[in-house]
C-alpha cells in the first residue's frame, strides 16, 4: 500500500511543481533599464528611485544608465550598449530624437520592448510614451508668468534646444505669451545642460537696463532653476520674476524663501515606477510583433501616451512638496 501511496504522491508532485514554477512569474534574470542623460540631477535620481522600487516589488533587476552630464551622444552610446545585452525592456528619455529614433527602431526590430519616458521620440517605433504633457506644462507656467508680469515685460528662457520635452514646454509658454502683446521673448539661452552657463547667462541678463531690461527668467529644465536662483539670491534681486522647473530640494528652498516665484512640478518617480511595470507587462505578455504602427491601430494593445500629471508649486503649497522631496533624495 505504501509504495502505491508514494507513487500517487510523486505523481501529484510531478503535476503540481511545473504549475508552481509557472506562478514564479518574475526572476532576477529579467533585466530592465532606465536610460537618460544628466543622471546626476535630483530629477533623475527621483525617477531612478521609482524605477528601482518597482523592480524590487517584482523581484527583477532594474538598472539605471546614462551620462552624468547633458550629453545626447553619450546617451546613444549607453543605449547601444544596453541593447547589445538584449534586456527584457528599456525605458528611455530622449535627449535628441534625431539621434535616438533609429536606435530605438533597431531595438524594437530586435524584439526588445522600448517605452519612452519624460521626453518622447514620436517618430520612432517606441511602443508609447509615459510622462508629462509638456505643452500643458508650458502653458501652466505661461499663465503664471503672464499674471505676475501683469501682461507686460521682456522674457528670457533657459533650455537645451532640440530636446523634445523642453521644446514642447517652450511652445506652450509661447502660445500663452502670444495672447499678451506686451510680453516679448527676447532670448532663448542654450545652456547645454551646464549649471555654470546658466549662472553666467543670468548674470549677463541682470546687467541689462532700460528697454533691454529682462523682467522674467524662465527655466525649462530641472537644473537651471536653482542655479539662476542662486544668482538672484547673491545679488538680492527682488524686482524680477523667476519661474523654475521640477522639484529639487534646492529649488524648493528658494521657492519657500521667495527668490523663485514658483516651479512646475512633474512626477518622475511615477514615470520610473510605472515605466518598469509597463515594460514587464510587455515582456510577460508579448504581442505578435513589436515593429507595428500601434499609434494608428484602433485595436492597439497600447495607449499612445500616459500623462503622469503636472502642477504648480509656489510659496503657498511648497511645504509638503519640500518634505516629500527631501525624503526621496535622502533614500
Amino acid at each position: 500500500m505504501f509504495p502505491l501511496r508514494k507513487k500517487i504522491l510523486f505523481g501529484l508532485m510531478a503535476a503540481v511543481l511545473p504549475l508552481l514554477g509557472g506562478c514564479a512569474k518574475h526572476s532576477k534574470k529579467e533585466t530592465y533599464y532606465l536610460i537618460g542623460t544628466n543622471m546626476d540631477v535630483a530629477y533623475w535620481k527621483t525617477a531612478a528611485a521609482g524605477f528601482q522600487k518597482a523592480g524590487a516589488e517584482y523581484g527583477v533587476t532594474a538598472e539605471v544608465r546614462g551620462p552624468k552630464t547633458f550629453d545626447p551622444q553619450a546617451e546613444v552610446d549607453a543605449f547601444r550598449s544596453v541593447v547589445a545585452g538584449h534586456p527584457s525592456g528599456i525605458l528611455i528619455s530622449v535627449a535628441n530624437s534625431a539621434l535616438l529614433a533609429p536606435e530605438i527602431d533597431a531595438a524594437i526590430a530586435a524584439g526588445i520592448p522600448v517605452i519612452t519616458v519624460d521626453s518622447d521620440a514620436p517618430e520612432s517605433k517606441r511602443l508609447y510614451f509615459i510622462g508629462t504633457n509638456n505643452l500643458e506644462a508650458g502653458r501652466l507656467g505661461g499663465h503664471r508668468a503672464a499674471a505676475k508680469l501683469n501682461g507686460k515685460g521682456n522674457v528670457v528662457f533657459f533650455t537645451n534646444p532640440g530636446q523634445p520635452n523642453l521644446d514642447q514646454r517652450l511652445k506652450g509658454y509661447e502660445e500663452v505669451f502670444a495672447t499678451y502683446p506686451g510680453i516679448k521673448v527676447i532670448e532663448v539661452a542654450d545652456i547645454k545642460g551646464d549649471s555654470g552657463t546658466a549662472m553666467d547667462k543670468a548674470t549677463e541678463y541682470l546687467a541689462r537696463t532700460g528697454a533691454a531690461k529682462v523682467d522674467a527668467f524662465i527655466c525649462l529644465e530641472s537644473a537651471s532653476g536653482k542655479d539662476v536662483g542662486e544668482v538672484f539670491k547673491r545679488r538680492e534681486v527682488k524686482d524680477r520674476l523667476l519661474v523654475a522647473m521640477d522639484l529639487a530640494v534646492g529649488t524648493l528652498l528658494l521657492v519657500q524663501e521667495g527668490t523663485v516665484d514658483s516651479t512646475i512640478s512633474q512626477k518622475p518617480y511615477t514615470m520610473g515606477w510605472l515605466g518598469l511595470k509597463a515594460l514587464d507587462e510587455v515582456h510577460h505578455y508579448p504581442v505578435k510583433t513589436l515593429a507595428t504602427d500601434f499609434g494608428m491601430d484602433p485595436f492597439s494593445p497600447f495607449p499612445s501616451f500616459i500623462d503622469t500629471g503636472v502642477s504648480l508649486v509656489d510659496k503657498v503649497n511648497v511645504g509638503p512638496e519640500l518634505e516629500r522631496t527631501r525624503a526621496v533624495e535622502l533614500e
